[in-house]
């Protein structure tokens, strides 16, 4: 199955209140267009949590293997795996350089789980350029993040991200 799947994410400082919106479609056999809207609000957290999160939750609304054309305005979700980022810090333990850790590493993991269960292409959009599906997820985004049905992002402490690095990498 070929899936179209468009993602954003928003926070109101950062960090501070957030959200991402996700829009999924497919043709099924006979043509007929099918699409799925998603969106969350969170309480605290960041803008590239929220870009990483509408992604996740796209992918994980997947029942089975697909073939998936990934669209975001985030540069950091598309060049982190159109230019091999991912594999470079997956080689060098999540780590940039000896001091610095690579961020949201929690969420990278599931995302990197994620994808391999799927033929994905990432194409990189201009944010607010007037494509339709992309400033729909901006505003699900935008929204969600004002909503009032607000959730805790949960960061893991660094003693338990270090455990999922080191159980990933090994």
């Amino acid at each position: 199955m070929h899936v179209i799947i468009y993602t954003d994410g928003s926070a109101k400082g950062n960090p501070g209140p957030g959200g991402y919106g996700a829009i999924l479609q497919y043709k099924d056999k006979e043509g007929k267009l099918h699409e799925k809207i998603l969106s969350q609000g969170y309480i605290r957290t960041t803008n590239n949590r929220m870009e990483l999160m509408g992604v996740i939750a796209a992918i994980s609304a997947l029942n089975t293997s697909c073939e998936i054309d990934l669209y975001s305005d985030s540069k950091y979700v598309i060049q982190a795996f159109n230019e091999n980022w991912i594999d470079s810090w997956t080689n060098a333990n999540f780590r940039l350089g000896k001091k610095n850790q690579v961020k949201n590493i929690d969420l990278w993991i599931k995302l990197i789980n994620l994808v391999n269960n799927h033929k994905i292409t990432w194409h990189w959009v201009k944010g607010h350029n007037e494509n339709e599906l992309n400033e729909k997820c901006d505003s699900l985004a935008v929204s969600a993040a004002s909503g009032i049905d607000l959730v805790e992002d949960v960061v893991p402490l660094d003693s338990e991200i270090r455990k999922l690095v080191d159980s990933f990498c090994k």
